[in-house]
């Protein structure tokens, strides 16, 4: 939208200064060469005085009675030739040659007064104010150019917040923070979609709060159940029975499965949801971890991110990533573990890569690094389908982009430049250091 209000900002000024300046400057050419004439005019009438006055009064005609018209400084300069009554000439000034404007008086006393200017001086005086206009013109051009970025800008930088905070909104962050923009319209939309969220805000805290009442209120009768159907099979000595009370059983494992995948959903979604992420405070988190281990192994872990990068992520979602990634580094890999960024084409993503100088991915394993059990033999075959799973739900993708020697790429969709990521998203739960060994608990790495 910017882009659309800044060229037709910049057409109308564009329009209107051509459309004025060009009539302008042309007036103005003709009202300095009319100016000029008039002035020769004037400058001629003048010398017929005083020549006539001078034979009236018998005083000689010499150059001091033509001298003063002569011209310089602030008139043209002029040649002046003058023909007296008995036919005596005299001239004053420089000879003109080529084009030339003329005024000529005749005398009472029949002496004729001629002077002449030269074209290209009145022509030099008309291009003078032709350039006037025109750098006026570009000066209106301009400062029409300044306001139409200025006004672009106030128009359309607080519909990308807006944008922003409903895409926020989607990705499960129900009360987005955006500051007031001036903008009556845009300030209407914004309150009304604040008061959305936080009717949205409700209605999830409603659902969390039964699904996990309800997981709580059947996880006691299940295990009460299951206590009493394994005494009874314990006790029991007739078979039939005993097999009925064992399908029983696995009957309220699954139910307590359910119960406990209920449970963990509801939990998992009062968590961590998509915000604005500074990256080089996540990875800076992770080189802290990694590098005593890394060190103590005798292998390097270098970090190479750009201190502006900031990504749409979950701040523990994407330290899990990255720690999976580098842990399996680690334990695969060889030489020296580089984390680096950059920009992805067009579409403004942010790639994060990992990579070594190790052996790399076996061919056969490649395609199917990232499923679930598939390991190379050193590990559950989780983390690498964790980190996917993860990478996935804030609207991202990983793959291994070199198999020899490895580089694992996450794509993240990155926080445009026309916003602040301190304004526009809110302020995210701070990614602080876990210690290696709860995270070497909790972590499961291909």
């Amino acid at each position: 939208m910017r882009r659309r209000v800044l060229q037709a900002t910049i057409a109308a000024v564009s329009v209107a200064v051509i459309l004025l300046g060009i009539p302008l400057a042309i007036y103005g050419a003709q009202l300095v060469r009319e100016g000029e004439l008039r002035e020769l005019d004037a400058r001629a009438a003048a010398l017929s005085r005083s020549v006539e006055k001078a034979i009236v009064n018998h005083d000689p005609l010499n150059e001091e009675v033509l001298a003063p018209y002569v011209g310089g400084d602030d008139n043209i300069s002029a040649s002046v030739y003058v023909v007296g009554p008995n036919g005596e000439q005299l001239r004053a000034g420089s000879a003109i040659e080529g084009r030339s404007y003329s005024a000529s008086r005749r005398t009472e006393s029949n002496a004729v007064v001629l002077l002449t200017i030269s074209w290209w001086d009145v022509f030099w005086r008309q291009l003078q104010t032709v350039a006037l206009v025109v750098g006026l013109a570009v000066l209106a051009f301009a400062a029409g150019t300044a306001l139409a970025i200025w006004g672009a800008r106030r128009l359309a930088a607080p519909l990308v917040y807006l944008a922003a905070s409903a895409e926020q909104l989607g990705s499960g962050q129900v009360r987005p923070r955006l500051q007031p923009s001036g903008v009556e319209e845009i300030d209407l939309v914004a309150a009304e979609l604040a008061r959305s969220s936080d009717r949205m805000a409700g209605r999830l805290a409603a659902e969390r709060q039964f699904a996990s009442d309800a997981s709580h209120q059947l996880r006691t009768p299940l295990t009460a159940l299951s206590m009493r159907l394994e005494e009874i099979a314990a006790t029991t000595k007739e078979p039939e029975v005993r097999e009925e009370a064992q399908i029983s059983l696995e009957q309220v494992a699954r139910l307590v499965a359910v119960v406990d995948d209920l449970l963990g959903r509801s939990r998992s979604a009062q968590g961590g949801t998509t915000e604005a992420v500074h990256l080089l405070d996540v990875v800076h988190q992770q080189e802290q971890e990694w590098t005593p281990t890394f060190d103590r192994a005798g292998r390097s872990l270098v970090m190479d991110v750009p201190r502006d990068v900031a990504v749409l992520a979950t701040p523990g979602a994407l330290a899990q990533v990255l720690a999976t990634l580098i842990e399996n580094s680690l334990k695969h890999g060889g030489g020296t573990t580089t984390v680096r960024s950059r920009p992805s084409g067009p579409s403004r993503a942010v790639v994060i890569e990992v990579s070594d100088e190790g052996p790399g991915v076996a061919d056969d394993l490649a395609p199917r690094i990232f499923e679930r059990e598939v390991t190379s033999g050193k590990g559950t075959g989780l983390g690498l389908a964790l980190a996917r799973d993860l990478v996935t739900a804030d609207g991202g993708r990983i793959e291994l982009s070199q198999r020899r020697p490895p580089v694992f790429s996450v794509f993240l969709s990155a926080v445009p430049h026309a916003l602040d990521p301190d304004v526009v998203l809110p302020e995210g739960a701070p990614v602080s250091p876990i210690p290696e060994r709860h995270r070497r608990r909790t972590r499961h790495v291909d």
